[in-house]
């Protein structure tokens, strides 16, 4: 199992910075990924869709999900609502 990561925890990029506030992941066969619900230092939020190596290290490549790590992605979002919400809208007719 991977390191545990703590929420709410900081993140910085070029544009702007704030908290990762939810984080819904799943261990698979190749790597771990992740969705983050990022809220900045205005208020605003964004997803994050990323992964991290087995032993716990962000990783900065596209992130792929195969069906092996859907269901158990889904549980993870399940868990977290503000996550699943903004998801929702993502795809929402």
């Amino acid at each position: 199992m991977p390191p545990e990561r703590t929420v709410p925890r900081k993140f910085s990029l070029h544009f702007g910075s704030g908290q990762i506030v939810e984080e819904a992941e799943f261990e698979g066969p190749y790597h771990n990924p992740a969705l983050q619900l990022l809220e900045f230092d205005d208020g605003s939020l964004a997803l994050r869709f990323c992964y991290y190596s087995h032993d716990g290290r962000f990783q900065r490549s596209p992130l792929i999900l195969g069906e092996d790590t859907i269901d158990g992605l889904r549980q993870s979002i399940a868990q977290n609502p503000r996550l699943k919400s903004l998801l929702s809208s993502l795809v929402a007719d």
